[in-house]
C-alpha cells in the first residue's frame, strides 16, 4: 500500500513523511477563478520593483511569459483578466493563444500598473509550479563500459535475488539512460531553453572552470543504496557516484549550479544540496518503462496521475551487491535533457550543453 512508503520531505534540515492523498484528475483551468479569489487580498505589492514607463496616456509595464500560461491570466470566459482590470484600474493586453509575446499592462496610475503586475506575477508563478517538469540538468553516465557493468549487475541480481518479492527484469533502468540529475526544470518556450543555456554558460565562466581546471572530472560509480527508510520495501535503488581522487569537487560543482538556478527561479528550491545518485532500479518502471522517477506525477497536459507502486524486497540485493563496481567515467559535460524524448543512441535528447574541456 502507498501509505507504507510515503514521500519524504525535507524542511529546514529535518525529514518528514508526507502522507499521500489520492487525488482525482483535474484541469487547471477550472481552478483559475477560485484561485484568484483567494490570493488577491494577500498579494504583496512592491513599490519600485518593476520597470514602469510613462506614456502619453499614463503608465505601462510589460511582462514576459510563455504562451502556455496566458490562459491562466485570462481565466474562464476572460473573468480573471476582467477582475484584474477592474480592481487595478488598468487595461491588460495578452497575446493570442499560441503566439509568443509580452503581456502589456496600461493604466493612468503607476500604483495600479504595479498592482496588476504583482498579481500577474503571482498567478504565473503559481500555475508554472503546477506544470509537469519538461527538462532536467544532468550528466550522462552511459559510457559503454558502465553499460556493460550495469547489465552484469542486472544479470547477477536476477540470478541470485529473483525469488525476492517484487524483483524482476521490468524494474531495471535502461542502461542507455543512466544519468545523474542536478535539478528539474519547467521550460515552456524556446526562449526559456535559451535562457537556461545562457545560465549554464555563466556558471561555466564564473565557477565551473575553476572547479574543473578545464578538464573532465574522473568519477567512480560504485556501491548501491536505497531511497526510502525500509530495505524490505524499496521503490528506488541507486548507484553512488563520487570523485575518484576523493575530493569534493563534483558535489561542490553541482551544489553551486543548483544554487544559481534556484536563485534565478528556473529551478524551484526544494533541496539545499544535490544527492549524487544514478537510479538503477525503480518500481515505476514495472508498469511504465518510460516513467521517470518521482517526477512523473503529471501528464503532458497537466493532469494529475496517481500511481500505485509495488515495492520490492531489497535486503538481499543490498547485502550481496553493497559495493558493486559499475566503473569509472569522465564527466565532461552538463546537459539540458528533455524528458520523454530520446536521441538516436537511446539516451535522453539534449537541448544544450556546456563542456569542461
Amino acid at each position: 500500500m502507498e501509505v507504507l512508503r510515503p514521500q519524504l520531505v525535507r524542511i529546514d534540515g529535518r525529514i518528514y513523511r508526507k502522507n499521500p492523498i489520492q487525488e482525482q484528475t483535474y484541469q487547471h483551468e477550472e481552478e483559475d477563478e477560485d484561485f484568484y479569489q483567494g490570493f488577491v487580498e494577500g498579494a504583496e505589492e512592491p513599490c519600485d520593483g518593476y520597470e514602469v514607463v510613462q506614456t502619453p496616456q499614463g503608465f505601462q509595464c510589460t511582462v514576459k511569459a510563455p504562451s502556455l500560461l496566458y490562459k491562466h491570466i485570462v481565466g474562464k470566459r476572460g473573468d480573471t483578466r476582467k477582475k484584474l482590470e477592474v480592481e487595478t484600474k488598468t487595461s491588460i493586453s495578452i497575446p493570442k493563444p499560441g503566439q509568443e509575446g509580452e503581456i502589456v499592462i496600461s493604466g493612468q496610475h503607476r500604483s495600479g500598473v504595479i498592482s496588476a503586475r504583482t498579481r500577474i506575477d503571482v498567478l504565473l508563478l503559481t500555475f508554472r509550479r503546477k506544470q509537469p517538469f519538461t527538462h532536467f540538468l544532468s550528466f550522462f553516465l552511459n559510457e559503454v563500459e558502465v553499460q556493460k557493468r550495469f547489465l552484469k549487475f542486472q544479470e547477477e541480481v536476477l540470478e541470485k535475488c529473483s525469488m525476492d518479492h517484487g524483483v524482476d527484469n521490468t524494474i531495471f533502468q535502461n542502461p542507455k539512460k543512466l544519468h545523474l540529475t542536478i535539478g528539474m526544470l519547467v521550460l515552456l518556450s524556446e526562449q526559456e531553453i535559451q535562457q537556461t543555456c545562457e545560465m549554464l554558460q555563466q556558471c561555466k565562466e564564473e565557477f565551473i572552470d575553476d572547479i574543473t581546471g578545464g578538464k573532465p572530472l574522473e568519477v567512480e560509480m560504485e556501491g548501491i543504496e536505497y531511497m526510502n527508510d525500509d530495505p524490505g520495501m524499496v521503490d528506488v535503488l541507486y548507484a553512488k557516484v563520487h570523485m575518484k581522487d576523493g575530493s569534493n569537487r563534483l558535489q561542490e560543482l553541482v551544489d553551486r549550479v543548483l544554487d544559481r538556478f534556484q536563485a534565478s527561479g528556473l529551478i524551484v528550491k526544494e533541496w539545499n544540496s544535490v544527492k549524487l545518485h544514478a537510479t538503477v532500479m525503480n518500481t515505476l518502471f514495472r508498469k511504465d518503462p518510460n516513467a521517470e522517477g518521482r517526477y512523473n506525477l503529471y501528464t503532458a497536459d497537466g493532469k494529475y496521475i496517481f500511481k500505485e507502486r509495488e515495492s520490492f524486497d531489497g535486503r538481499n540485493i543490498l547485502k550481496l551487491f553493497e559495493n558493486f563496481y559499475f566503473g569509472t567515467l569522465e564527466l565532461n559535460s552538463i546537459h539540458i535533457s528533455q524528458r520523454f524524448t530520446v536521441d538516436s543512441f537511446g539516451n535522453y535528447a539534449s537541448c544544450g550543453q556546456i563542456n569542461f574541456s
